[in-house]
């Protein structure tokens, strides 16, 4: 995909909404919705990377209620006909085909590669990649059993939302999440998998989310990693203006 001059492709991950409560989490939201309502004249795409909702959970006829800020922006966005692409996140990742049939987005439950401006890119959440966090990956495959999702869809809605939002607030090895500072290269294992990655096929960017911490290391010298931070405590987001990613910050106040 060629970029069309004065259009970027903007990048976000970690919004979390809903969490630790949704009254707690709705200037987070509305915080974002302005930043949506910013990008879109300039978006050429957008990429949103993972746990947008703190749990996300699709019945055959049932989704969780709340977000329609979020969720009615990103339709107006779409429609309008910007390219949006959601890559599920470890507390939204039973997500399956709401978001393709009501909003035209699709989902991706893997990293993707994606060329821009002859630059490759490998795009992702980030969660489970990597050596080492071998509880939560095994906690991931459970989760991602077809087995153990037909059992949880047997709980009254009322019953399994509960549930699973006290698990992901209470529980730090069924979220994945771990305290948010840098560990140094050699024990971070997104900066890993992006090394052995590139053993076998050169990229530009890899762009993830899950850390919770904004940050670009240079892998080597074409090749950057790049963790986008959260909408938590940062609000940090990826720009791409054709030729270079870069961090920035969303500092309008509400």
């Amino acid at each position: 995909m060629q970029i069309p001059e004065g259009k970027k492709i903007y990048f976000s991950s970690d919004n979390h909404l809903g969490a630790p409560t949704p009254e707690d989490s709705l200037p987070r939201e509305k915080k974002f919705v302005a930043w949506l309502d910013e990008i879109k004249h300039d978006a050429a795409a957008i990429f949103l990377l993972g746990d947008l909702f703190d749990f996300w959970f699709e019945y055959k006829t049932v989704v969780p209620k709340g977000f329609v800020r979020t969720l009615g922006k990103l339709a107006e966005i779409r429609d309008s006909g910007i390219p949006i692409y959601f890559f599920v996140g470890n507390h939204d990742l039973w997500m399956d085909d709401y978001f393709q049939k009501e909003l035209n987005i699709p989902v991706y439950h893997k990293p993707k590669e994606f060329t821009f401006n002859n630059k490759t890119f490998l795009i992702g959440h980030g969660d489970g990649l990597g050596p080492g966090d071998k509880g939560y990956k095994r906690m991931k495959k459970v989760f991602t059993s077809p087995f153990f999702q037909w059992l949880f869809r047997w709980l009254h809605p009322d019953i399994g939302v509960k549930i699973a939002q006290y698990m992901s607030v209470k529980n730090k090895l069924i979220s994945g999440d771990e305290d948010a500072k840098f560990l140094g290269e050699d024990n971070e294992w997104l900066v890993q998998y992006c090394k052995r990655k590139l053993e076998t096929k050169a990229y530009d960017y890899f762009v993830f989310g899950h850390r919770h911490l904004p940050m670009i290391i240079n892998l080597n010298d074409t090749a950057k990693y790049i963790n986008l931070g959260d909408w938590i405590g940062y609000y940090t987001y990826g720009e791409f203006d054709g030729r270079d990613l870069n961090l920035k910050t969303f500092e309008v106040k509400l």
